[in-house]
């Protein structure tokens, strides 16, 4: 079962929930600095009418005493002049001489300022207040409520909520397009170094001009493909050159073998015939060293006309027939229709050479080989399988190493250069080889492209 991971593991999505977090974040710290700014100078406001209130109510008390400070109190506390204002006025004791409480508010002892909320069938009311001792020892409360500037809370908080879903969509989408732009610009990279490694060695990445990270990476992305590039240029022209410097004196030598071997007789003739033998070998795996250079270096096959792999295959199988028959092979082959490929029919025939050729090395006598090719799907797939002792699991992969020597349980020695040219005539092609069981036996898989 698997764990649920709350963090996503995709970088793009990482990125768009990091910028839309991060706008997030940024928003909702402002609007709690802007709404702490607000509530704080409403307040201050408040403070400023009840501390006016509260001084011209000092001054009546001072002028004409305390019985005109009962009569204005009690006027403003039954006129409507004023809804919100909140008045008080108690004795020494507590007792309450005039307001609009049973008596004063819970308060801290010596408090000047007090806020107090009042419940009635309206709802909650907050109430900001000034505590004045008089000198007769009486308290005077002048206060006010906040009725018009929690409803301007209120509706901010609303309107902030509005701006916070915004923000959060306007967040997602800005998170959205900048990993989408992050994206693009690697996706460049990495198709790039996708075609490269399907033989577009000269293919590069293309800088905008920015200067930015991902203009560096692509510049640095270049110079190491100049750099593969030229190391398996020297690779390629070394070993082009290997070949063909040593493919004149070998000819040289075999023919001075069968001149030798027209004169000679017996053990003699028989020891020349096997140099003669070791000779041809060697020119045949220079001739594939040449011929899988120049596959190497060039390009996909994207450009190169369409044509029936059938056709080809019938050819082949044509053409070893009688070969595998001197050696009481029989060649089955089932064959589509039609299976069109886009691809070199030069090289596609040289491929199907190959895999025949080692089929019937290989095969037992009186003993079938199979071709097969069908369609699955978006490929041509071409099998050929024999009977022969096969090739262990462990040793498949090292089929396709040109210089390693392995055949030797399959009956004789030889190297990698056959198999390793049809796996650079499948991959130039944008196909792919698996070399598979026949038990007994070996099974070679093609798989090609479509064309239709």
């Amino acid at each position: 079962m698997s764990r649920w991971r709350p963090w996503p593991r995709s970088t793009s999505a990482r990125l768009a929930l990091a910028v839309t977090v991060s706008f997030l974040l940024a928003f909702v710290l402002l609007g709690v600095g802007v709404h702490y700014a607000v509530s704080a100078m409403l307040t201050q406001d408040a403070r400023e009418l009840v501390r006016v209130d509260a001084a011209g109510l000092i001054e009546l008390y001072r002028d004409d005493g305390r019985a005109a400070l009962l009569s204005e109190l009690r006027e403003r506390i039954a006129g409507d002049e004023d809804p919100d204002a909140v008045y008080a006025l108690t004795a020494n004791d507590g007792r309450m001489i005039a307001g609009d409480y049973p008596r004063l508010p819970n308060h801290r002892r010596g408090a000047r300022w007090i806020e107090f909320t009042e419940r009635d069938g309206d709802g909650e009311r907050r109430v900001v207040a000034q505590l004045q001792r008089l000198p007769d020892g009486s308290v005077l409360l002048t206060g006010t409520r906040t009725r018009s500037q929690d409803r301007f809370l209120a509706l901010m908080l609303r309107t902030a909520l509005i701006a916070l879903a915004f923000a959060a969509s306007l967040g997602a989408l800005i998170g959205w397009l900048t990993s989408r732009w992050v994206s693009r610009r690697l996706r460049h990279l990495d198709d790039t170094a996708a075609r490269v490694g399907h033989g577009e060695l000269g293919l590069r990445a293309t800088p905008d001009g920015s200067d930015d990270a991902f203009d560096r990476l692509a510049r640095r992305f270049n110079a190491m493909l100049d750099r593969i590039e030229e190391l398996l240029g020297g690779v390629r022209h070394a070993t082009d050159h290997i070949a063909h410097d040593l493919r004149t004196p070998l000819t040289r030598l075999r023919n001075r073998l069968e001149e030798l071997r027209a004169r000679a007789q017996g053990e003699t003739g028989a020891r020349l015939d096997a140099a003669i033998a070791e000779t041809d070998q060697l020119l045949q795996s220079f001739g594939a060293l040449l011929r899988l250079a120049r596959i190497e270096a060039q390009p996909p096959v994207h450009d190169e006309p369409v044509l029936d792999l059938a056709a080809l295959v019938a050819d082949a199988v044509e053409l070893y027939t009688p070969i595998a028959a001197e050696r009481g092979i029989a060649l089955r082959a089932a064959a589509a229709a039609q299976a069109r490929v886009r691809g070199d029919a030069d090289q596609l025939f040289q491929l199907l050479v190959n895999l025949l050729d080692n089929a019937v090395k290989y095969a037992p006598p009186a003993t079938e080989v199979e071709v097969a090719l069908r369609r699955e799907r978006d490929e041509i797939v071409l099998e050929i399988g024999d009977r022969g002792p096969g090739i262990p699991a462990a040793d498949r992969e090292r089929v396709f190493d040109r210089f390693q020597r392995l055949e030797a349980h399959r009956g004789s020695p030889g190297t990698g250069l056959g198999m390793s040219l049809v796996r650079a005539i499948a991959h130039r092609h944008g196909g792919r080889i698996a070399l598979l069981d026949q038990a007994p036996g070996l099974r070679v898989r093609v798989s090609l492209a479509n064309a239709d």
